[in-house]
């Protein structure tokens, strides 16, 4: 059974549980706080592979194969798979898992695809459409900054306002929870909140906390809403990747709101990179920013109980080249995912 709650928020009564999840990254990553819970750290940015395209695809096939082989699960087992990447058209995605050859709903939802896939897998499982299904995402660093910015080998430089897109990927299984597969499982997807493209304007594409966080801000505050709740009620709100600034004009954003995020708000950007010690100026960003904390860092505090209930909200910034190049400002979504030991 699901519950509808408010204006965009579903609540589900039986909730689907994590099952099995992984995280892969690159190098920088690796030399980051977080770098010792990565399922594995490559050293190698291609992958193996001969572009930067291709190695994005091999990444993603790695993570979603790990997910795999850590829950015992074949491909046959997984009903559907819900991913994406921030390339065009998804090339990362299409390429990277066809050959798996499991039945998939290709996404885009910017850095926020996370939440999105999450959503879309929880809501397949709990509605009996799937007694398994994965979430599936990724970044690359070299592939983004050629894809929206320039090639590396332009040598560009970078304002104090960007973030680092983050080379990783992470994969979750997901599974109902009255199947022999979720026996033992801790951690559920409780329910979720879909968002909304917000758009405040922002034109600069070097600033993708500014352009984000408006819509970060407006899923928080319905989900509260929604479920009649203060961000007391959760261990940690945490987000994809504003960043350091980016939290800034979400706490202040908030703060207009009545409501006060205090010290409950993370964001993975932040808790990704050192600031100090590494040159990521505002921090992390990208697909598989989230994907890859929420595998490596925020699901292992859930399913020892150290946290009781996570709000995840996955933030993505919904430009394109052509958008970019013709003038038009960036909006924003983010998508909340209620996590809950269980």
């Amino acid at each position: 059974m699901t519950q509808t709650k408010g204006r965009a928020s579903l609540a589900y009564q039986n909730p689907p549980r994590i099952i099995g999840e992984a995280s892969i990254v690159g190098s920088k990553e690796g030399e980051g706080p977080l770098g010792a819970l990565f399922d594995r750290v490559e050293a190698d940015p291609k992958f193996g592979k001969d572009t930067w395209e291709e190695a994005e695809s091999e990444l993603q096939l790695q993570t979603a194969r790990k997910a795999m082989e850590k829950t015992g699960m074949s491909e046959e087992q997984i009903r559907y798979l819900f991913a994406g990447d921030l390339l065009a058209q998804g090339i990362a995605t299409s390429y990277g898992i066809m050959e798996l050859q499991i039945p998939l709903f290709g996404l885009y939802g910017a850095c926020s695809t996370c939440g999105e896939s999450l959503s879309l897998a929880s809501m397949a499982v709990n509605a009996g459409y799937a007694d398994c299904a994965m979430a599936l995402t990724s970044s690359h660093f070299a592939s983004a900054e050629k894809e929206f910015r320039f090639p590396l080998e332009y040598a560009g430089q970078r304002p104090l306002s960007t973030t680092w897109t983050v080379t990783g990927a992470g994969a979750f299984v997901l599974s109902a929870a009255e199947t022999s597969a979720a026996e033992g499982a801790s951690v559920c997807v409780a329910g979720i909140t879909t968002g909304k493209v917000v758009d405040y304007g922002v034109k600069d594409s070097m600033h993708m906390g500014a352009a984000m966080a408006p819509a970060a801000a407006d899923t928080i505050y319905q989900h509260l809403a929604d479920y009649g709740r203060t961000p007391e009620d959760y261990d940690r709100i945490i987000t994809g990747d504003l960043g350091s600034i980016g939290q800034k004009i979400l706490k202040d954003l908030m703060l207009e709101k009545g409501v006060d995020l205090k010290d409950i708000h993370d964001d993975c950007g932040i808790l990704i990179f050192d600031a100090d010690t590494q040159d990521t100026h505002a921090g992390g960003s990208g697909c598989g920013c989230a994907a890859a904390t929420l595998a490596a860092y925020i699901l292992p505090k859930l399913k020892t109980g150290e946290w009781k209930r996570v709000l995840l909200v996955p933030t993505g910034a919904l430009l394109s080249k052509v958008s970019f190049n013709e003038g038009q400002s960036i909006p924003g979504i983010a998508h909340g995912v209620v996590l809950e030991h269980c």
